[in-house]
């Protein structure tokens, strides 16, 4: 085995820096699933570097792609040159430079994955590294949560959620469920080590126990979706179904353990003593699991069985899974009753929002019922006010304030379809379906049984990984994981290593007579091209690693400094209740690094109107406004100050447009009706009451 991976790992070489980014996932996943800039950006740098270092070292022939993944590049490559020039007509220029910069950074670590061809071997090592460090990952969290006490405890699993390491349930879900599915279905291979299986088998079920600590709605109906795809879609039914058996039953046996943490809290909080037994309860399943599937694994290796018998086997196995099939089917109509009305009830409740939901039973069985359908129609409305190529990239906000009815302030759409379609209109969409469409096609090549026959271990991979990239697009139909790098990230990858795995185009070899009448003569012999007056030409290699060049400074210009602009705005944060100055000229180059922002400027009004300073507030709030003219708070400041100034005109144009930009906001109705009435704002009062806001919200 130690052999055949060095071996493999010689025929691809683009294995090593591949690695290393699974490295940056995995830092990732352990701290805010990636999802400030100041973790991404640096992190995109890195990926950068890793696919410069690798195009260097192996050099990349576009013609050796196979055409899915050339169309897939090229469509991924426009839809983000898209998103960079969203920013010309988005309300908020800072933050659409932001969604492209995390766009860019899909684009880029899904060439370093697609671009060069792996084997089996290689890309299970890849694949089976991240998945082993998520289901160590998982092991951590859950030790790490139940040695928490008191208002530790209370911050990683507050009302009975888990919100670790992402800080947001859904996120945590997702994280760890994007692993269970490519563990499970590298446990199923007979082409791995029989305690790796069992590891995987093992670490299966523990990823699931720990997703279900989050409670999360999304993951509760994503998961029937996933059970369908990889059924219908993915070969080897029965090996899947027979691996299903041990791991489903593994957390249903702890299942209800780890449902009676969220289910049964004590004022809001959780006990101590149930999350104690619920983690006894997942690990003692796993490791039951691990060694059941890794004993019969080990037994399947030693026994040959005529093909005959396999194929009796087969069909026995068949048998029982479509006998199962139909006994859920049937149990899950005698539990839901009459589906219409299931229905008709699932869809009146998503509609009326929080309200409609029950605590009754815990979080996962609490309806349907949230904001979502009120940020959907705000999203559909503003794909048809703007259907050909959107508002811009993250600038959902903004309109949600003028449109929406919730008492929310979402920053985006939460759903990647409607996040495209919404903010990248028709063209977007088109570019995004066409590409990942046909990266798509590239990963299930590798799927299909007459390709896995030269390397069966690359098919099982491939199905693996698709599935993992599969799970984040269906959980992602309903909650916004996009702008999550540490689940964006992997998705891309998982689904570049399956563009990999399947067959590439390959050039007609030197001995054909293709290849000795159609090369090109670049050797140190060959004379290289001149212009007509005798002077040497670049050669189109040269001119492509000059043009490569300035490309790549260019994208590392457009991470860095974003990425240091809001490095400069956080130190300003922390410093200026004791060095003002020192943070008004941190802020002063924040605004320099990114001139599309508006943050270094409301922040600096903000800590001006702190320290009484109100023509420099004034000053600071205007200039946001250059930046972005739409901003609700720095309008809001600004009618504020001149009201406090006695400047009533001006305060009543600048708040009543306050009103039209956040109608919904108490605070500038409270502040317009003052000054309508002849009274002058206080502002120390307006900003005491934004800051207590702010801070129950968090």
């Amino acid at each position: 085995m130690t052999k055949g991976l060095m071996a493999s790992l010689r025929e691809a070489p683009a294995t090593v820096p591949a690695l290393a980014a699974v490295v940056l996932f995995v830092v990732w996943a352990t701290s805010q699933a990636g999802y400030p800039v100041t973790h991404w950006a640096p992190g995109g740098l890195v990926v950068l570097a890793l696919l410069a270092m690798t195009l260097v070292i192996v050099p990349l022939r576009l013609s050796e792609l196979s055409v899915p993944v050339r169309i897939a590049l090229g469509c991924l490559a426009a839809y983000t040159a898209l998103s960079f020039l969203s920013i010309l007509w988005a309300q908020v220029p800072g933050d659409a430079w932001e969604g492209a910069n995390r766009t860019l950074l899909y684009l880029l670590v899904f060439a370093l994955f697609a671009c060069w061809r792996q084997r089996g071997l290689s890309a299970a090592l890849l694949l089976a590294v991240w998945t082993l460090a998520m289901i160590g990952l998982a092991v951590f969290a859950a030790l790490h949560v139940n040695a928490a006490t008191g208002a530790n405890l209370d911050g990683l699993v507050p009302e009975g959620r888990l919100v670790y390491p992402s800080g947001y349930a859904n996120a945590s879900a997702a994280q760890w469920l994007m692993a269970f599915w490519p563990a499970l279905l590298l446990a199923r291979s007979d082409r791995l080590p029989w305690g790796l299986r069992g590891v995987l088998a093992g670490g299966a079920v523990l990823l699931a126990e720990v997703a279900l600590l989050s409670q999360s709605r999304g993951s509760l109906y994503a998961t029937p979706v996933m059970l369908v795809l990889v059924f219908v879609l993915l070969p080897r039914r029965t090996r899947t179904f027979a691996m299903l058996v041990p791991v489903v039953a593994g957390i249903a046996a702890a299942a209800p353990a780890v449902l009676r943490v969220g289910d049964h809290l004590h004022n809001s909080a959780i006990v101590p003593a149930t999350l104690h037994k619920a983690t006894v309860a997942m690990f003692a399943a796993a490791v039951v699991v691990a060694l059941v599937v890794a004993l019969g694994a080990a037994l399947e290796g030693r026994l040959a069985l005529s093909e005959s018998s396999a194929r009796r086997i087969r069909r026995g196995v068949g048998t029982i899974a479509i006998a199962t099939l139909i006994a859920v089917v049937v149990a899950g109509w005698a539990l839901a009753g009459n589906p219409a009305a299931r229905i008709r009830h699932g869809w009146d409740s998503f509609k009326a929002g929080y309200g409609a939901s029950t605590t009754v039973g815990g979080h996962l069985t609490s309806g349907l019922g949230s904001n979502r359908y009120d940020f959907y129609r705000v999203a559909l409305d503003e794909f048809a006010a703007h259907p050909l190529v959107g508002i811009g990239a993250d600038n959902f906000q903004e309109q949600y304030l003028v449109h929406g009815r919730s008492d929310e302030t979402p920053r985006y759409p939460h759903s990647v379809e409607l996040r495209t379609l919404v903010q990248t209109g028709l063209v977007g969409a088109l570019l995004a379906l066409v590409g990942l469409g046909a990266a798509l096609v590239a990963g299930a090549r590798a799927v299909r049984p007459s390709i896995a026959k030269l390397d069966p271990l690359a098919g099982d991979v491939a199905a693996a990984a698709l599935a993992g990239f599969a799970y984040w697009v269906v959980h992602g139909s309903f909650d916004w994981f996009w702008e999550f790098a540490g689940l964006g990230a992997p998705a891309f990858a998982l689904l570049g290593l399956a563009c990999a795995l399947g067959p590439s185009r390959l050039t007609a070899p030197a001995s054909s007579p293709e290849g000795v009448m159609g090369a090109e003569v670049t050797g140190p012999s060959a004379d290289p091209p001149r212009a007509p007056g005798g002077r040497r030409l670049l050669s189109p290699r040269r001119l492509g690693l000059a043009a490569g060049a300035v490309l790549a400074l260019a994208v590392a210009v457009s991470l860095t400094a974003p990425w240091l602009s809001q490095l400069q705005v956080q130190s300003a944060a922390r410093i200026w209740t004791k060095s003002p100055q020192k943070a008004y000229a941190r802020l002063k180059d924040a605004a320099r690094l990114n001139p599309l922002s508006d943050e270094a400027n409301l922040v600096a009004g903000s800590i001006a109107l702190r320290y009484g300073e109100l023509a420099r507030a004034d000053e600071e709030f205007s200039l946001a406004l250059g930046r972005s003219h739409s901003d609700a708070y720095a309008t809001l400041e600004r009618g504020a100050i001149a009201s406090s100034s006695g400047h009533r005109s001006a305060a009543l144009a600048l708040l009543e447009r306050a009103s039209r930009l956040d109608p919904r906001d108490p605070l500038t109705r409270q502040a317009l009706l003052e000054v309508r009435d002849g009274r002058r704002v206080n502002v120390q009062e307006l900003n005491r009451l934004i800051l207590l806001g702010a801070r129950q919200l968090s």
